[in-house]
């Protein structure tokens, strides 16, 4: 009976709206018919600007968090998770019909909505939301996308590495399949970089593998200032591994230096 009940919370959509969400004309609906359905209808509401907001179970990053914006225009972090959010809140603002800005926030930020309508989603399917972002033309989408703990972003990530995709959006990929997606993420990089020939998405493949968390990511930067044959790519990897704080790279770098 217990396994039944972590079974169900795991697949059961995440409902509750922000904790902390203030100054918000906050009205609440269902997306089970579909996210897509809801969010073109709320696209075409009045008044606006507005924003639409819902939770989806997230993987367990620390690149999930609060921004605060101290007096002097500069952000800083907010709330200090001492483990990773199992959820993300993703925010669109809509303004004049069209979508204005995308947030990728903790549950746990404390979000002041300035007043305007906030059409709060309950039910969604992460698959949908990864489709519905996976739609948009957006840099900041990226990020929201590697948030999802669900296997459709993954396959929405490794879409965004493909040789169609413009550079810019190659390299962000890149970079969020390494912080935000695992061992797997990690996987896809090895690939990738035993397959790529562009020197520049390949550095940043590596910049992927140095945000990753997994305890393999050292090794294979390791492995790669050692044997990559391009030049830039062995630095790149050293570079990484001199940031590092893990043992290995200090037992490394202390082996190149008695070379």
């Amino acid at each position: 009976m217990r396994l039944a009940f972590w079974l169900v919370a795991a697949v059961a959509p995440v409902a509750a709206q922000p904790k902390l969400l203030i100054d918000a004309q906050v009205d609440t609906r269902s997306a089970a018919a579909g996210l897509e359905r809801e969010f073109r209808q709320l696209l075409s509401a009045q008044p606006q600007p507005a924003w639409i907001g819902y939770s989806v179970p997230s993987v367990r990053s620390s690149q999930l968090g609060c921004e605060y914006v101290s007096p002097g225009g500069r952000s800083a972090p907010g709330v200090i998770h001492l483990e990773p959010p199992r959820e993300a809140v993703i925010l669109l603002r809509v303004v004049n019909g069209a979508l204005d800005k995308i947030r990728a926030l903790s549950p746990d930020c404390e979000i002041d909505a300035g007043g305007v309508p906030f059409h709060w989603l309950a039910d969604v399917r992460p698959a949908e939301s990864v489709t519905l972002l996976g739609a948009i033309d957006r840099p900041e989408v990226i990020m929201a996308i590697a948030m999802h703990a669900d296997g459709s972003a993954d396959a929405a990530l490794e879409r965004l590495i493909g040789s169609a995709q413009p550079e810019a959006v190659r390299r962000r990929a890149l970079f969020w399949i390494g912080a935000a997606r695992g061992a797997h993420g990690l996987d896809v990089l090895k690939q990738y970089l035993a397959t790529e020939t562009s020197t520049a998405l390949r550095e940043r493949a590596i910049s992927g593998i140095a945000a990753s968390s997994e305890p393999a990511a050292i090794d294979l930067l390791i492995l790669l200032a050692r044997q990559d044959k391009d030049a830039r790519v062995r630095r790149q990897a050293m570079n990484a591994i001199g940031r590092s704080r893990d043992p290995r790279a200090q037992t490394f770098l202390e082996s190149v230096l008695k070379q």
